[in-house]
């Protein structure tokens, strides 16, 4: 029984990990989406305030249980978790550089966006599989479903500032999920 609730709290703590990064990346996302719209000071800083809100929370969260993850930490498996981890984010903003440079040199720099959010969304499809964590899932599909979308409906194609909204948006709802999750 020790073990199964030992499980479940690292389990939350690394949640709370990925909730952190949603929450950090997704506030990215919006800061830029309020520059593009030059939406001025007050929304840039709601954003901000929001974003130090939900990294509290989260937070809070993983120091609650971080103790259970770091009896976990030298397991084979958090070892190859943490590899594939790493591995498959120096691997998703290389291709993100590369493709994002190939769009830009051949004249299709708008699409750098809905790339960018396509190439993120899927990098989460790995990881849903090594975290064991299908939520990922909904966050890929949500992502990429996105990418496809908005360029076809905004008013600015694939140039429109909504990309940045939409993906920033999707990210902290993923955070939001991350933290509401009981294990």
């Amino acid at each position: 029984m020790q073990t199964h609730t030992t499980d479940i709290q690292a389990r939350l703590a690394g949640r709370a990990t990925g909730a952190m990064f949603f929450v950090v990346f997704g506030g990215v996302w919006l800061e830029v989406w309020v520059r593009r719209i030059r939406g001025g000071i007050v929304p840039g800083v709601a954003i901000a305030l929001i974003a130090a809100g939900f990294l509290a929370a989260a937070w809070l969260r993983y120091r609650r249980y971080a103790p259970a993850l770091a009896r976990q930490q030298d397991t084979p498996e958090r070892r190859r978790a943490k590899r594939v981890f790493h591995t498959l984010n120096a691997a998703q903003w290389t291709l993100i550089l590369v493709l994002g440079n190939l769009l830009a040199h051949n004249g299709m720099g708008m699409w750098v966006v809905p790339m960018g959010i396509t190439v993120i969304g899927l990098h989460f499809v790995p990881l849903a599989l090594v975290f064991r964590n299908p939520p990922h899932y909904v966050t890929a599909a949500a992502l990429v479903v996105f990418a496809i979308a908005y360029p076809l409906v905004a008013r600015g194609g694939p140039a429109d500032p909504v990309g940045f909204l939409g993906a920033g948006l999707i990210l902290w709802l993923s955070a939001l999920w991350a933290l509401r999750a009981r294990g």
